[in-house]
């Protein structure tokens, strides 16, 4: 899946400081700071492409790879 700009994005976020692009790259993600049950949070869109929408309906599964050694609160939802 690809991240894709949304007309919400309001904020954009790049690698973290000392990331080593040479091992594994980290681009700009365009993020929307929002609000869920209360709590803030930041939101990313990203579209599938053919082959993953073939994968999905075929009853693929979604994959969320958080980096670290913990998973932090997370959700994943659709939106149009």
């Amino acid at each position: 899946m690809r991240p894709t700009q949304h007309p919400s994005n309001n904020r954009v976020l790049g690698a973290a400081a000392g990331w080593d692009q040479g091992d594994l790259p980290c681009g700009a993600l365009a993020i929307t700071d929002a609000t869920q049950g209360g709590m803030p949070c930041v939101v990313s869109f990203w579209r599938p492409d053919a082959a993953e929408l073939a994968l999905l309906n075929a009853g693929g599964l979604v994959m969320l790879s958080i980096m670290g050694a913990t998973m932090p609160p997370a959700s994943i939802g659709v939106e149009l």
